[in-house]
Formats: structure tokens, sequence, C-alpha cells
């Protein structure tokens, strides 16, 4: 089936006994044996737990995997991967990534004996210049937060077999409606859940996809070991969600292709960072490997006063972190998402006082520009409006 019905259909046939088109919340800590010896096949919500199972179920099927495993945020799905590495084990990681991330890998694994190194994974070359003996992962962002450089997810995945190393994609930003790492080689499909895939801002969650059975089965060990599993009314939430995933993305796409060329336009901007612009440097790679661009943007302005303006003036485009969901919002990387990056590495990579990310939503287009026209200080980008009875 094609994704978006896949998604659509997640939970539909999973209570049988009443036929309940949209799966309950089974909102239980624990579950009644039926005698001695014996289990329904629930036991404990923390092992498992019907709602989460079909949450579980339905994004293994979305991301082509054999399982799928849900968190109660996205940092604890992207711990939770990490504890299948050892002491003294080396991973190779996206330079550029999200600041949660990069506080997980700097401040608090190296010291049960991890070590990472941070290239520029849009360049199969540094992947493999930064390889070391005791090399065992990657960890790549298929899309990077915030400058959107687009990784060779097929090319990396291949260098990861080669070296017998674990293939990690953090594709939260395109999501499997618009790329599906596992297709492409990769071992692990992981998500922050929050954001696009639930995409109402109103939950928190987490989510792995794995390839293998047997590694599977080690993630599934650890995920009930360590407990960090998403509640069953949060896991409704993020259902109800993917149910309308190739909609909202759709629609945000049109929109976010609409703002880029905009934005680019703008007297007032330097540059534009939208993968779906021609001029992008990985606009043909992800056109051949992706069905789309996704919906993030970031742009530098052209005096640092300007953020300011922005970030406040906007009405409709909320001045908030987070992202995916059917609201646009503006943050300032810098002092928000990656404040934990040291500033030298900020300066480098160009995470810097001039430097905005917006997650582009689902309004229309047409009040969207007008509302950043406004913030600049320029006059409304159209004409005539939609009015309301």
């Amino acid at each position: 089936m094609h994704a978006a019905t896949t998604a659509a259909h997640i939970g539909l046939d999973w209570d049988t006994r009443t036929g309940a088109v949209t799966v309950p919340i089974y909102q239980t800590a624990t579950f009644r044996h039926p005698g001695l010896g014996q289990s329904t096949g629930y036991d404990y919500s923390r092992s498992g737990n019907p709602t989460r199972q079909a949450l579980e179920e339905g994004i293994a099927r979305l991301d082509g995997g054999t399982a799928g495993f849900a968190y109660a945020s996205g940092m604890a799905a992207i711990a939770a991967l990490l504890l299948l590495f050892s002491q003294g084990d080396h991973l190779i990681v996206t330079e550029d990534l999200y600041g949660g991330t990069y506080r997980l890998f700097e401040q608090i694994l190296p010291q049960y004996g991890l070590e990472f190194s941070y290239v520029d994974t849009s360049d199969p070359a540094a992947v493999r210049a930064a390889l070391r003996p005791t090399t065992r992962g990657l960890f790549v962002e298929s899309l990077t937060n915030p400058l959107l450089k687009v990784a060779d997810i097929a090319a990396l995945a291949g260098l990861c077999r080669e070296q017998r190393l674990l293939c990690i994609v953090d594709n939260t930003f395109l999501t499997p409606y618009l790329l599906r790492p596992l297709a492409l080689g990769a071992d692990i499909a992981v998500y922050s859940g929050t954001k696009y895939l639930a995409g109402h801002n109103d939950t928190v969650c987490g989510l792995a996809v794995v390839r293998d059975p047997a590694l599977a089965e080690r993630l599934k060990f650890h995920q009930n070991a360590v407990g960090a599993v998403l509640g069953p009314q949060d896991c409704w939430l993020t259902i109800r969600g993917l149910k309308t995933l190739s909609v909202r993305l759709d629609r945000q796409q049109e929109n976010a292709l609409a703002i880029a060329r905009w934005l680019a336009r703008h007297p007032q901007v330097e540059r534009v960072y939208y993968p779906g612009l021609a001029d992008h440097p990985g606009h043909e790679l992800l056109r051949r490997q992706a069905r789309g661009f996704g919906a993030m943007i970031a742009f530098t302005v052209r005096e640092p006063a300007l953020v300011e303006q922005l970030l406040l003036k906007t009405r409709l485009i909320s001045f908030a972190e987070s992202l995916g969901g059917v609201e646009s919002l503006i943050t300032f990387p810098e002092v928000q998402t990656h404040a934990d990056l040291e500033p030298a590495t900020r300066r480098r990579l160009g995470i810097d006082d001039r430097l905005l990310r917006l997650s582009v939503g689902i309004e229309a287009v047409d009040d969207l520009l007008d509302d950043l026209a406004q913030a600049f200080g320029d006059a409304p980008t159209t004409q005539h409006k939609e009015t309301q009875p």
C-alpha cells in the first residue's frame, strides 16, 4: 500500500471484539491473568500495552521494518539506541545535529566510555576518513538540524555494511512518508514523534524502527529493562496524528516551497537553506532518494537586529521551540535548540546570531507570507483575501 494508506489505517483492525474503528486507550498499569502460569499476552504496561503495540506495529509497517518501539520522548529513543553500544566504542555523528542529541553525546555518554566524532555526513568521504578501529556505529540525520544538509543514506549504509557498523538514521525532518531509511540500507530509523508524526504539538514521544529481527529483540529487551516507554494516552494521540501525516506534509511542503522562494528574493535575507530550492547543494540527491523535501526552512538575515524583530513581530508564526506541527513556528537556534554546542562550533557551522529556523505549518500560505512581510516591515504580499461569511 501507499504510505498515506498505511498511515491512515494504523490501529483500524485492532479491536476485533467490538469493531471499534479507533484503537481503544488501554489506560491500565497491569493485566489480570486467566490462570496460574497463564497470560493474555499482556502482564504489565511497561512490558507491553495494546495501545502502544498498535502504534509500534503501525510505525514498523509505515517504515518497512521488522519492529517498532515507542518511547517517552525522542531523546529517550536515542538514549535507548545508544545502549546497544559498549564501553570503548566509537561513533561517527552528524556535525550539525540537534542540540539535545549533542548534549546527550557530549555531556552524559562519555562518562560511560562512548566516544564520538562529528563530521559532515553529507560527505561520505569525510565519514570514511573518520573511521577508527573502535568505530562501531554511525548516527546521521537524514536532513540536518538546522542547516538542512542532505545525507546520502544509501551510500552511508553501504559503508556501514562494509565496515560492519550499525547505521542509525534520525529521520525526524522527513518522516517515513517522504523517506524510508531502512529501504536504503539503514539498520535503525529513529524519530522525535513529537514533531511531524504526532503533528499537533500536543504530545511528546519518540519512535524507533528496526530492520533486523535479532536487533529488534535486543532493543525490545532494553526497552522493557529501562522502561522509558510511551503511555497509552500519548500512544493514542500519536496514532491519531499519524493518520493525517500525508495530507499535513503535502500541504506543509507546498507552503514551505512558496515561503522559501519568497525569502530567497527578500533584500533583507542573505541566505535560505531549503532542499526544495534547485540551487540547494543536496537538491538532486534528495529528489532521487525521497518523495519530497520536507517543510523546514533555515535562513540568515543580513543584520542581527532583524532576528529579534522577526521573533517578536510575527503574529501567526509563533516564537516557540519544536517543529512539525500544524502551526508554523520560528526559533533562534543559537540560543534555543543549539545552545549546548560550543560557541566556536556554532560559528564554524554557521549557527550564528543571524540564523533563524522556520517550521512551516498548514495555514494558508498567503497569510504566512503576509505575516513575514509585516514582521520585516514590508507591505502586504497579497491583495485579495478569502473572506469568512
